[in-house]
C-alpha cells in the first residue's frame, strides 16, 4: 500500500477513535432544565441586570464576529494566493533562505500578520470591557498581557514548526505519520506543563489561606474522593472584576484555581458550590478527556492536511509544489482556520454537556441547590452575562449552559430532593 493509502486508512482509524471517544466519554444526556423553569428564572432576575448584560453582549458582538470574519479572510488571502509563500520567503531571506529559517520565522510571520490585522478588534474589545467596568486592567497592563501572549505563542509555535518541518525533511514520504504522533504528543505535553509554566506568566497563584472555607473545601474534596494537590487563588482582580474558577493540569499538576474576585464577591456557600462544580470536572477526568479528544483531533488534522495538501488546485492557488514546503504553511493555516470555524459548534456542544454534568455533580455533592442558584445569579450579574442569549449564538459558540438553564437545572434538582 502506498503512503497515501496508509494515510487514508490512518485518518479513518483516528476519526473513528475520535467519534468513539466523544460518544463514550462526553455526557450527551444532559440533566433536566425545563424551559418553563428557565423562563420563570429569567422573569425573576432584576430587569436592570438583564438589560445591562444584554447591552454589554450586544456591544461586544459586532467586533467579535467581525474579527472572526476578518481573520478568516486574511487566512484565505495568505493561504490561497502566492502572498503567504512570498511572506515566508521574505522572512527567511536574511538567513540565506534556509529551510529552518523559512519554517520558523516565516511561519511566525504569517501568524503575526493575522494577529496584527485583528489587533484593532482586540483593542476595541478591551475598550468595551473598560467602558462597562468589567476590566480593571489599564491599557499598559493590557499591552503587557498581549506581548506575553505573543511571546508564549511564539515559543510554542517555533518549537512546533521546527519539529514539524524537521520531520518532513527526515521522512519525506511518511512525515504525516510522525507529524500526527508529534501533534498528539504536544497536546498531551501542554496539558501537563501549561498550569506550571504558562499560567504563572499571566497570574500569581497562592494557596488559599487557612480558615473555615479552606477546611470545608478540602473536606469536600476528600469526601468526593478527588485527589486535588491544592486549592489556589489567582490574582485575577488586577485585570478584571469577573468571577471564575477552573481546574487544570493532569496528575501531579492538577489543581483547582479560584479567582480572588470570587472570594471577595461571593458567600462561602456560593464559593463551595463553584468549587464543587470544579471537583466534578476532576472527578470525571474532564481535563484528561479533553486532552484525549484534542490529541486524536490534532493527529487526524495532520493526516487530513497531508491528504488535502496534495490537491493540485490548492497547490496552484498557493503557488507551491508541495504541502511539505515551508512556503506552503500559509495554505495549511488557511485549512486549519476553516476547519476550526466549521467544527466550533460541535466543540461548543461537547463543552456545554461536560459543564452541565459538572453542575449536576455540584448539586449532588453540596445538596444545596439554593446556593447553586444564588451563585448563578451572582455570576451573571458580575460577569454581565446575557442570561438567555440568542439561540444562534448559543449554539455556535456557548461553552457553558446559559444562566437560566443552570438555574432551571438547580430547581429541577431541588424538586427531586423534595424541597
Amino acid at each position: 500500500m502506498s503512503p497515501r493509502g496508509w494515510a487514508v486508512l490512518t485518518l479513518g482509524v483516528l476519526v473513528v477513535a475520535l467519534v468513539l471517544a466523544a460518544a463514550l466519554l462526553i455526557p450527551w444526556n444532559r440533566p433536566p432544565a425545563p424551559r418553563a423553569d428557565q423562563l420563570a428564572a429569567l422573569g425573576e432576575l432584576p430587569t436592570e441586570q438583564v438589560a445591562r448584560g444584554r447591552e454589554f453582549r450586544a456591544a461586544l458582538r459586532p467586533g467579535t464576529w467581525t474579527a472572526l470574519a476578518v481573520g478568516l479572510l486574511v487566512a484565505l488571502a495568505l493561504g490561497l494566493t502566492p502572498l503567504g509563500g512570498r511572506l515566508v520567503e521574505l522572512a527567511g531571506r536574511p538567513f540565506g533562505g534556509h529551510w529552518a529559517a523559512q519554517a520558523v520565522f516565516g511561519g511566525l510571520a504569517v501568524v503575526l500578520v493575522a494577529d496584527l490585522v485583528t489587533l484593532p478588534f482586540a483593542a476595541w474589545r478591551q475598550s468595551v470591557l473598560t467602558r462597562y467596568g468589567l476590566s480593571t486592567n489599564g491599557w499598559g497592563g493590557w499591552a503587557v498581557d498581549l506581548l506575553k501572549s505573543y511571546a508564549v505563542s511564539a515559543v510554542i509555535g517555533a518549537v512546533a514548526l521546527l519539529g514539524f518541518y524537521t520531520v518532513i525533511r527526515l521522512a519525506p514520504r511518511w512525515w504525516w505519520a510522525f507529524g500526527a504522533a508529534g501533534a498528539a504528543g504536544l497536546v498531551v505535553l501542554l496539558s501537563f506543563v501549561l498550569p506550571v509554566l504558562v499560567e504563572p506568566v499571566f497570574n500569581r497563584f497562592t494557596p488559599m489561606e487557612q480558615g473555615p472555607l479552606r477546611t470545608e473545601l478540602t473536606a469536600m474534596a476528600a469526601r468526593d474522593g478527588v485527589p486535588v494537590r491544592d486549592v489556589l487563588v489567582a490574582d485575577a482582580s488586577r485585570r478584571t472584576r469577573a468571577v471564575n474558577a477552573y481546574v487544570s493540569g493532569l496528575g501531579p499538576t492538577r489543581r483547582v484555581v479560584v479567582y480572588d474576585t470570587l472570594l471577595r464577591e461571593a458567600t462561602p456557600a456560593e464559593v463551595t458550590a463553584v468549587v464543587a462544580h470544579e471537583l466534578g470536572h476532576a472527578k470525571d477526568s474532564d481535563v484528561a478527556v479533553g486532552t484525549l479528544t484534542g490529541a486524536l483531533g490534532a493527529g487526524a488534522a495532520v493526516v487530513a492536511l497531508y491528504l488535502l495538501g496534495s490537491s493540485r488546485p490548492l497547490l496552484r492557488l498557493a503557488d507551491v509544489d508541495s504541502v511539505a514546503q515551508p512556503r506552503a504553511f500559509p495554505l495549511l493555516l488557511a485549512l486549519v482556520t476553516v476547519a476550526g470555524l466549521v467544527s466550533a459548534p460541535v466543540q461548543a456542544l461537547m463543552s456545554r454537556r461536560v459543564e452541565a454534568r459538572a453542575d449536576a455533580h455540584a448539586l449532588a455533592l453540596t445538596g444545596d441547590p439554593a446556593a447553586f442558584e444564588a451563585m448563578q445569579r451572582r455570576l451573571a450579574g458580575i460577569n454581565l452575562a446575557d442570561p438567555d442569549p440568542p439561540r444562534w449564538e448559543y449554539l455556535y459558540s456557548a461553552s457553558h449552559p446559559s444562566t437560566v438553564e443552570r438555574i432551571a437545572a438547580a430547581r429541577a434538582h431541588a424538586r427531586e430532593l423534595g424541597r
